[in-house]
């Protein structure tokens, strides 16, 4: 059974195919990259129109499949930019209308858990999902992931993205951040921002860029980072202690970062705990994770009552859980806890 996804929450048009195995066959990406500033959504959204057809076709060729081959479509339904999200949908909605094919909304935050499991191996962990638009503590309990901590203003990642536009860095200003980190050498104190199990960013970023006037660049680097990291590690580290669970996974763009791994993975160590990375080429915003979830909310399994399943118990009978056009509206404030889970 093959499935295609489409991802279109933000500046990715991305497209991916995905089995019942977990397997992917193709994860393709067209990135808007702003000329000025962060993402103008009605630029993102031409962007994405103009790259939709070439991007899945691509995808097919990479998989050396038909689209006709494919069994489910799904599309990222939110949270995310609405105007991104909506050339998704539609895409994907033209896609199932034409080929009689099921459709399935995906929740982009449980796309980014899902994928990360499936690619590490962890089965039950307390996971760090970071990224432009999200930061969230997460674990599974009572049919849902259950956010345990979470950010009150601005994600980890557009805290990155906004000091470095202050500071003239190039889109997305991770990646620079992390290296102009490595080439700082002064610790230079910031607001440590910790309310129970929740973090706060807009302070921190206010504070290094008034600072960005009296200090190096490289040493404000290195200190957003060493502060703001160790914030998400203490939150996370206290969720772990709550929920009693000896696995912990980082996935979501900012996994990306090796720094925010290594501090993770110290302190898991120290609690005798597995750690893993979600794999570089699934840590951004990709396809690949909205296949993967289209196929799992797909195939709902359930054992059957029925004589031949009494005489053989494990065995199981494959539903498919179906949507209509009606139900696949985007939904730009979707929460990963709003979303019931029911491969779990």
């Amino acid at each position: 059974m093959l499935c295609l996804g489409i991802e279109s929450t933000a500046h990715t048009f991305g497209v991916g195919i995905a089995d019942e195995k977990g397997k992917v066959f193709s994860n393709v990406r067209s990135v808007y990259k702003p000329k000025i500033g962060g993402i103008h959504p009605t630029e993102a959204q031409a962007h994405h129109l103009e790259k939709a057809c070439e991007t899945i076709s691509i995808a097919c060729e990479q998989a050396k499949i038909k689209i006709s081959d494919i069994d489910i479509f799904s599309f990222s339904a939110g949270p995310g930019i609405p105007k991104c999200l909506r050339v998704g949908a539609v895409a994907c909605r033209m896609l199932s209308q034409k080929f009689s094919k099921p459709i399935i909304p995906v929740n982009h935050c449980i796309a980014h858990i899902e994928i990360g499991k499936i690619s590490t191996g962890l089965a039950d962990p307390v996971t760090l999902y970071v990224s432009g638009g999200n930061t969230q503590i997460l674990a599974f309990a009572e049919g849902r992931y259950r956010v345990f901590g979470e950010t009150q203003d601005i994600g980890v990642g557009n805290l990155l993205d906004q000091f470095g536009r202050t500071a003239g860095l190039p889109f997305p200003g991770g990646p620079e951040i992390e290296r102009l980190a490595l080439q700082g050498k002064k610790f230079i104190e910031l607001p440590y921002v910790v309310k129970g199990m929740d973090v706060s960013f807009s302070g921190i970023l206010t504070d290094c860029e008034r600072k960005l006037k009296t200090e190096k660049l490289e040493d404000l680097c290195f200190s957003l980072q060493e502060n703001v990291f160790a914030m998400l590690v203490e939150t996370t580290e206290r969720a772990m202690a709550h929920t009693e669970k000896n696995e912990c996974l980082l996935t979501g763009g900012v996994a990306a970062n090796k720094r925010l791994a290594e501090m993770l993975k110290i302190m898991c160590e120290e609690r005798g705990a597995k750690f893993a990375v979600v794999p570089r080429e699934y840590s951004g915003d990709c396809g690949a994770m909205i296949a993967w979830v289209g196929i799992l909310e797909f195939l709902t399994q359930k054992k059957s009552d029925d004589f031949s399943a009494r005489k053989n118990p494990s065995r199981i009978f494959i539903t498919g859980k179906k949507y209509s056009l009606e139900q696949t509206k985007i939904n730009r404030f979707w929460r990963s806890d709003d979303v019931e889970i029911s491969w779990l």
